[in-house]
């Protein structure tokens, strides 16, 4: 199996928890941070942009997309410019449409064109990509994420829709296609293969990728122990 710093993909930390994201500022492995408003909630976060700017006054030398929080685009528009201004170091979350499926490249154009990089979220089918495509060759950089996590909830398999969406993005530099929503460490080697410029990867992920070329022997002798282990600590008795 490759080994982690043998591949090309770059690692995203998606987090909105302060001190584990000033954590994993340090780690070499780590080219980049993604949030949004769910996992934001989920932290407690109270206030965005107190949080935002906070981050952002450590956080300085890699990216960070924040999302804007509006569903019209023109209230989209002013809050891009807005978190825009907060580092040179932002990329600014734009969904791929509205809640009413309205799709969001005339905005994206526009936004590129005036320099402002973005991250185009909640991308996941290769239709959606095909329509924001001509948008994102304006030059700014950008990333796509392709939410290949939520692919595979439906049953299909994101890996091939990945490697389409790469090849796509080819015919544009500035643009950096990301597999996000992952569920496991697998899909570190997955983007790989389909041709992925990062992924962003949760803290529960992150914890696990000491596992990467774990003897499976061993592994299978700690799971045993503690099952083991754990009937005892509970009482069990049959």
């Amino acid at each position: 199996m490759t080994a982690l710093s043998e591949l090309r993909v770059k690692i995203f930390a998606d987090s909105a928890d302060r001190a584990r994201m000033l954590e994993l500022r340090s780690r070499s492995y780590i080219a980049g941070f993604t949030t949004n408003p769910t996992l934001m909630r989920r932290a407690g976060v109270a206030d965005y942009r107190a949080f935002a700017r906070d981050i952002l006054s450590t956080i300085i030398d890699k990216p960070v997309c924040f999302e804007v929080l509006a569903d019209d685009f023109p209230e989209m528009e002013r809050q891009a410019f807005e978190i825009a201004s907060w580092a040179e170091n932002v990329y600014v979350k734009i969904p791929v449409t509205d809640t009413r499926r309205r799709s969001s490249a005339d905005l994206i154009h526009r936004l590129s064109a005036q320099g402002v990089k973005l991250n185009v979220t909640a991308v996941m089918t290769l239709g959606q990509l095909r329509e924001i495509l001509p948008a994102l060759n304006a030059g700014s950089p950008s990333y796509v994420s392709m939410f290949a996590g939520r692919i595979a909830d439906t049953g299909i398999d994101p890996l091939p829709v990945l490697g389409q969406a790469a090849e796509m993005l080819k015919a544009i530099p500035s643009a950096g296609l990301v597999w996000a929503s992952s569920r496991e460490v697998l899909n570190i080697f997955q983007a790989e293969a389909a041709g992925c410029h990062a992924i962003t990867l949760t803290t529960d992920i992150l914890s696990k990728l000491s596992l990467i070329g774990h003897d499976l022997g061993d592994y299978s002798l700690q799971t045993v122990r503690m099952f083991r282990d754990d009937a005892e600590s509970a009482g069990f008795a049959l």
